[in-house]
């Protein structure tokens, strides 16, 4: 079977929980190896791109929380719109440098938290150097 079969029979039987997280554990190890490579060779292109990625998940999030549909209640919704509009005015400042990325990492790791059946996982890209999550992602939307 080939990669790609693979990819979508996993994305069509996870929860959207499970999606969320799997996103979220990708998108935080990016952040991690883009914050360890712009400490170790100051080159910050990498860190730049996972921010990027990291604003745009955000930006998904708030646009299905805003969703009539979106069964999640309202004062969870609240607090998450709010904690993406965060990340929206805190990204520039870490892609400038003004801000450590850790700010944004830990932020993930506690959705990754509130998102995971196995704490375990959310351990792994806990570490400071970023590994594979194979847990599937948790959805909260």
């Amino acid at each position: 079977m080939s990669i790609k079969s693979y990819q979508r029979a996993q994305q069509s039987s996870e929860s959207p929980r499970s999606t969320e997280y799997r996103a979220m554990a990708m998108i935080t190890s990016k952040l991690m190896d883009g914050r360890d490579k712009a400490r170790s060779t100051k080159d910050r292109k990498a860190l730049i791109e996972a921010c990027f990625l990291n604003q745009k998940l955000w930006t998904i999030f708030a646009a299905d929380l805003a969703m009539p549909d979106n069964r999640l209640p309202d004062e969870t919704k609240a607090s998450l719109i709010s904690l993406s509009i965060w990340v929206q005015k805190t990204t520039p400042k870490v892609m400038r440098g003004e801000v450590d990325a850790d700010t944004l990492i830990d932020v993930n790791r506690s959705i990754m938290e509130g998102l995971s059946t196995n704490p375990a996982a959310v351990q792994a890209v806990s570490r400071p150097v970023a590994s594979p999550v194979s847990e599937p992602i948790a959805s909260t939307v």
